[in-house]
């Protein structure tokens, strides 16, 4: 589209529904490679991207043509399918309902990243729930703790 100019960064996360359907270290490379494409695909550029076997960082330099919920619809849905086809999980895969999308001035990329990288050291500490609830604080986003992620189950 002719006249639109951006810079928007948004940092996206969102939830595996059941533990035996967990991000496995043995796919999950294919998982994000397979995300990248979603977002690429889309006309966004995916600036990074970690998970943990209960859920998955993104941080994407987006394209403010598309809306964010059909975006997500998108990389939720396509990625469900991709792993459910390739039988990565014991049992059909699914992703929690919702997601988190927070915005990231450019000055706070490098952080951004740095915590992307760091998911493993970190999660040792603390629960994605806590880790989530943190988030949507900092971010001063009002939330009903009923409607959070729930633990795997």
């Amino acid at each position: 589209m002719d006249g639109i100019y951006s810079q928007c960064y948004i940092h996206f996360v969102f939830a595996v529904k059941f533990k035996n359907a967990a991000i496995s270290a043995d796919w999950q490379e294919s998982l994000h490679k397979y995300i990248t494409g979603i977002t690429h695909n889309n006309g966004h550029k995916l600036m990074a991207i970690n998970s943990m076997p209960d859920h998955v960082h993104m941080l994407v330099g987006y394209n403010v043509t598309q809306a964010v919920a059909e975006f997500m619809r998108l990389v939720k849905g396509d990625s469900s399918e991709f792993i459910n086809k390739n039988k990565f999980t014991p049992v059909k895969f699914h992703w929690q309902s919702g997601y988190g999308a927070f915005s990231i001035s450019l000055s706070g990329i490098d952080r951004q990243v740095k915590y992307f990288i760091n998911q493993d050291q970190y999660h040792q500490n603390i629960q994605f729930r806590a880790e989530y609830m943190d988030m949507l604080k900092e971010w001063e986003v009002d939330f009903d703790e009923k409607n959070i992620f729930e633990e795997l189950v």
